[in-house]
């Protein structure tokens, strides 16, 4: 029996998998492409055992489901059906036991090393419906998501995924269908059918087998750490398989292969970056570890639990809303010396946040305080003077531990040094022979804060294998997965960081169109342009959510490779950061959040009823403009507010103790901008909105801090404390914006003498390379000869040697 020509004979009920008016084009139906891929609530990472019912902290790992790494846009459901074949006639998947599985797969993989290429999509077809959860013999979604884990821990061990990375290899080096994208006036999805396959399918593998489950098998618990370190090891092409995925970003910007699903290769990408080096709970007990092997005290505190933790401030009343408090506030100003001050004194003790900048912003002619509102602050007092207990919040202290360091006490010790002695003893924290004893317990106070971090010993020690390189030796560097990635993306990352940014700037709402910008949109665009106004609105929503998804990969990727590189090294941050920076990455993102930041989060391009599994499982209803229309219940789209988030953090650290790069926040009038992020009623994000409004209030001027009081407030009340930190007031010395070209610059020599020791890459030029004179030495050198050489040695020994003539009398005659 042919296995492909086989019938599905099933007993389950027919399902209506489109719209009878377009059997004939499953290819290029959008509600086909949204049903296998958009997940909602009910995607891979609840079905799988996560968690959706609050916003956790690990953005980069527990926050989104990610729906989009299921399914193929291309693959209609007929197709997959179609394709569809069984190890035994007349049974379903689900009826065969393991090893009949395992024969069925090794059939598959067989089909794989085909020449024809239509057959070899076949065979990749039926491996990808393997990894969807062969939907079409489950009757519930937990059927399906339990069958897709299997299939995928089964394929993986039957070595599905070093065939499915050799098949991308002859994909990407595909000379022809390269010239013939090129070619083409227009690319739509046909051009990548075969690459977006087998990137789906490498998505539903890194995906399903990264999550953990609490019912995990021993052997799947095996395999998800094998699986880890080959991934993050150079296994593939001596590169890890993050190095090849960074390639196909960069040839898909340089325009040399414009038909890549660049949103398929970003997730997979990321998804790589994230499974291989590990999240934010990964991050966290990596950065523990390695105080506790450097000698550093362990912090008690955990930054995840504490941002957990905090509220999100009320948003800022509306226009309307603040008319309406004016108008009350002027009736209830005639009848204010009525009032008796023992209920204004109970109304005040109610309200810790309650500030009195409202008469200075009506004062001033300047835009009053908008950005955030206090977490308990009601417009008018209330009618009853006493509230009940359990409705007064009273925060008992600040959310985060004070830090100081070194740097700080040294700057205070010379300031007081100066004042009361007249000398400096330069560096020297310890002796305070001189000073006053208000000095002598404030030095106390800093040091019993005093923070140290990895960076602060990794600088320290850098700065001493510089100065003595020979006595101190060579550096013994562990190759973690973390080093072995930035290893391979040392010599190509400033091309990789800009063709990050270059995606990012394409996929952002607020981007137009350009001739000469790229094109992400070849994966979602249909061969037949939509002729309907529904099939309009449905391609509509499809190309909305596929910027949406490149967004928040390319966010969060950025993000990854920033957290992870600073705690594997400083000069490995500090050098993709430089880059970024170099890259107008700052104004990029400012101009990202100048838009109407409330809509674009709580947009909504998805259509529910096409959400995977449930689009497999259930009946389709018929499609009608309400059925597209018709949303979820959720407020906001936790994929947008997702990518908002990482933006925030990436500028943080970009900016973060760099005052060059705080001055371009000003110079870019980021203050409004960030201002209104403030109005998204979210605490993470207002976290970070608010720590990037500190960075620069003390270069905004005195009548902003005035007349942002408010601001001010969440500020004190949100943000980490630094000790002498005058960040309120401007009196710094750091604050006078001059001479912050030579810190970049000073910056990057640090880095260039950092790579230059450990990796020898600036050593490229053979003039200035060192040369081994010692003659022993050379003749023991094993040269690796290529095998054409050797095939052809007879032939180059005639031309090169036999027949050039060689004057020796010149080796006699002294050099000029």
């Amino acid at each position: 029996v042919n296995p492909w020509l086989l019938s599905h004979t099933s007993a389950k009920p027919s399902r209506n998998l489109g719209s009878s008016n377009n059997n004939n084009n499953d290819n290029n139906n959008p509600s086909i492409r949204l049903g296998l891929e958009n997940l909602n609530g009910s995607s891979i990472h609840r079905l799988f055992g996560g968690e959706s019912s609050r916003f956790p902290l690990a953005l980069c790992e527990n926050l989104l489901n990610p729906p989009e790494v299921w399914g193929d846009v291309n693959v209609g459901i007929k197709i997959i059906l179609l394709t569809l074949c069984l190890a035994v006639k007349g049974k379903k998947w689900v009826e065969l036991d393991e090893a009949e599985h395992k024969a069925y797969i090794m059939r598959l993989l067989d089909g794989l090393e085909v020449i024809n290429r239509e057959k070899r999509l076949k065979f990749a077809r039926a491996i990808l419906y393997l990894a969807q959860g062969v939907f079409d013999d489950c009757y519930t979604e937990p059927e399906v998501v339990h069958w897709a884990q299997y299939n995928v821990f089964l394929l993986y061990e039957m070595g599905t995924f070093g065939a499915l990375v050799e098949l991308l290899n002859m994909e990407i080096e595909n000379s022809q269908a390269c010239s013939s994208a090129l070619r083409k006036p227009a690319i739509s999805l046909a051009d990548s059918t075969e690459l977006r396959v087998l990137l789906n399918i490498m998505c539903l593998m890194v995906e399903a087998m990264r999550l953990e489950v609490e019912d995990d098998r021993p052997e799947w618990k095996v395999a998800r750490e094998g699986f880890r370190t080959e991934l993050g090891s150079s296994v593939y092409n001596g590169e890890p398989f993050a190095i090849l995925l960074f390639s196909v970003v960069n040839k898909f910007c340089s325009g040399c292969a414009p038909h890549f699903p660049i949103k398929k290769v970003l997730l997979l990408l990321w998804k790589t970056v994230l499974f291989s080096l590990g999240g934010f709970e990964e991050l966290q007990a990596l950065n523990v570890r390695k105080r506790q092997e450097l000698g550093l005290p362990v912090l008690h505190e955990d930054s995840i639990q504490v941002t957990r933790s905090l509220r999100a401030a009320s948003p800022p009343a509306s226009a309307l809303d603040l008319l309406e408090q004016q108008q009350r506030r002027g009736r209830r100003g005639r009848k204010q010396v009525l009032v008796k001050q023992d209920s204004l004194d109970t109304y005040n003790e109610k309200d810790p946040y309650k500030t009195d900048e409202a008469q200075d912003d009506e004062e001033n002619g300047e835009d009053p305080d908008s950005g955030i509102e206090g977490e308990m602050e009601p417009l008018d007092p209330p009618p009853h003077p006493r509230l009940p207990p359990e409705r007064v919040f009273f925060p008992r202290g600040l959310p985060w531990a004070p830090k100081v360091r070194e740097k700080d006490i040294e700057d205070f010790l010379e300031v007081s040094r100066c004042k009361f002695i007249g000398f400096t003893l330069g560096n020297d924290t310890d002796t305070l022979v001189g000073l006053p004893r208000p000095i002598h317990e404030s030095v106390k106070t800093l040091k019993q804060h005093r923070y140290v971090s990895i960076a602060d010993v990794q600088i320290k020690r850098e700065e001493e294998l510089q100065k003595s390189p020979v006595f101190l030796g060579a550096e013994d560097v562990e190759l973690t997965p973390t080093e072995a990635l930035y290893q391979g993306m040392l010599h190509n990352l400033p091309q990789y960081m800009i063709a990050l940014l270059k995606i990012l700037l394409a996929a952002a709402p607020t981007s137009k169109a350009k001739t000469d910008s790229i094109n992400i949109l070849a994966d979602v665009l249909p061969e037949e342009m939509p002729v309907t106004v529904l099939q309009s609105m449905k391609l509509g929503i499809d190309v909305n959510r596929h910027k949406e998804i490149i967004v928040k990969s390319v966010s969060a990727l950025m993000l990854l490779l920033l957290k992870h590189f600073k705690l594997n090294h400083i000069y490995q941050f500090e050098y993709v950061s430089q880059h970024l920076v170099f890259a107008n990455c700052i104004p990029l993102i400012l101009k990202f959040f100048n838009q109407n930041i409330m809509s674009y989060i709580a947009a909504k391009n998805g259509i529910c009823v096409l959400d995977y599994p449930h689009c497999v499982i259930h009946e389709l209803p018929e499609f009608t403009t309400e059925t597209l229309e018709a949303g979820d219940n959720s407020q906001f789209c936790w994929r947008n507010l997702f990518s908002c988030i990482n933006l925030l953090r990436i500028l943080n650290k970009l900016t973060k103790w760099k005052h060059s790069r705080t001055m371009m926040l000003v110079v870019f009038k980021s203050a409004p901008i960030l201002k209104r992020g403030l109005r998204v009623k979210q605490a993470t994000m207002q976290l970070y909105a608010l720590k990037l409004l500190k960075l620069q209030t003390k270069y905004l001027g005195r009548q902003w801090r005035k007349s942002n009081m408010k601001t001010m407030s969440a500020i004190y009340h949100k943000v980490r404390h630094r000790l002498n930190d005058d960040w309120a007031y401007g009196n710094e010395i750091d604050a006078r914006p001059w001479d912050f070209q030579a810190e970049e610059c000073a910056l990057r020599v640090r880095i260039e003498s950092f790579n230059a020791r450990r990796y020898g890459l600036y050593h490229c030029d053979f003039e200035f390379a060192p040369v081994d004179n010692c003659l022993q030495s050379v003749l023991g050198h094993c040269l690796q000869l290529p095998d054409d050489f050797r095939y052809s040695y007879e032939l180059w020994l005639e031309r090169e040697v036999f027949a050039q003539p060689i004057r020796w009398e010149k080796l006699l005659q002294p050099l000029a």
